[in-house]
């Protein structure tokens, strides 16, 4: 059995009320259910958190390296501005996987440059609330390989 650290970034606690034409109808309590229920059938474990701070993400990462075998993370917009939390995926040392609801590719030019990404496996962006259960096979599938 694994344990994951799923992180949410800023702003997607207001997800279902928020831009439902880019990010979804879904709640976050609703993803985090379907989280929940796909990592009951890997045999997985999570551990589950929100902030809209920089801050207290980074805590949650550095507090990962003493549990945790990976992480899913949505950075949300500090994909694109934080290299704080690139620099403590990477000093934790934990398999990463990124993952957004929308194609952050085929948005604002901003959008376009993950700062994180290089710091990951991989992202998976695109597929709405469904990104996170591929960024969670995908981070399974590392975890067995």
């Amino acid at each position: 059995m694994g344990q994951l650290l799923i992180l949410h970034g800023p702003n997607l606690n207001l997800l279902g009320l928020r831009e439902p034409g880019v990010y979804g109808r879904l709640t976050l309590a609703e993803i985090n259910q379907k989280l929940e229920q796909a990592a009951a059938a890997s045999n997985l474990s999570l551990r589950i958190y929100q902030s809209n701070h920089e801050g207290a993400l980074i805590d949650h990462i550095h507090e990962a390296r003493t549990w945790a075998n990976g992480i899913l993370i949505n950075p949300g917009a500090y994909t694109h501005t934080s290299y704080a939390l690139r620099d403590a995926i990477v000093a934790v040392g934990l398999p990463t996987v990124e993952v957004h609801l929308s194609n952050i590719h085929a948005r604002e030019p901003f959008r376009h440059e993950s700062k994180l990404a290089a710091a990951c496996l991989g992202q998976i962006s695109g597929f709405g609330w469904y990104s996170y259960i591929l960024g969670l096979h995908a981070l399974r599938q590392h975890l067995e390989a």
